[in-house]
């Protein structure tokens, strides 16, 4: 169903976003797992990876359109630290929501595919590429980690093609992909002994049991 067509312009204008979920947890993934932070899900996603955990977002239209300011007055409810997370977050203008961000005092981080240009105003960008769309230049240039998700061994190459574009003061991370773990983790365990530019992510909130 199409929106009406003045909540449209809003969201064309980021000025409300398809928001699927938000929730105050621990940061399970990358450079600050352990951290505690305030979650903005935003809905949208065509990158379309075959393994992704929250495919509920992929379609927008099942997310209702949210105002910014409702969305950042309940974040400042729970925490200073926001992660921007989707779906995939730069199909939206982010500038409104990061600037209501800012002006409430927050740190923002963004998790992000990186195949949409960059928009906002963000403090941390996790840059997560996929082999369905690849990032475009100028998130690799600004990136302050890489999350490589390792599906299978193929994607060691995939890592390393993709450390290569990104600027040198990334972080550089690989992950195993959930329904993977038991395979891939020792992989990566041998793999990032012989190449220490590389450090090893887990999805510790699952381990956890938390959101």
């Amino acid at each position: 169903m199409a929106l009406p067509s003045e909540i449209q312009e809003q969201v064309n204008l980021g000025l409300q976003l398809p928001l699927m979920e938000a929730f105050y947890t621990v940061q399970g993934e990358g450079y600050h797992t352990g951290t505690p932070a305030y979650f903005i899900r935003v809905g949208g996603c065509d990158v379309g990876c075959h393994w992704c955990d929250v495919k509920e977002s992929w379609n927008a239209d099942l997310h209702p359109p949210t105002s910014v300011e409702n969305i950042v007055a309940e974040a400042a409810r729970f925490s200073k630290t926001i992660v921007v997370t989707g779906g995939e977050p730069l199909m939206w203008d982010m500038n409104p929501l990061t600037h209501a961000l800012k002006n409430a005092g927050m740190q923002i981080h963004i998790e992000t595919s990186g195949a949409y240009a960059l928009t906002g105003n963000w403090d941390w960008i996790c840059l997560s590429p996929k082999k369905t769309k690849l990032p475009v230049d100028e998130v690799y240039q600004k990136a302050n980690e890489l999350k490589v998700i390792v599906y299978n061994k193929n994607d060691f190459k995939f890592a390393e093609e993709q450390a290569a574009k990104t600027n040198p003061n990334a972080i550089l991370f690989l992950q195993p992909e959930w329904s993977k773990r038991d395979e891939m983790t020792p992989q990566i365990v041998d793999y990032v002994m012989q190449n220490p530019n590389w450090r090893i992510s887990l999805q510790t909130h699952k381990f956890l049991n938390i959101p």
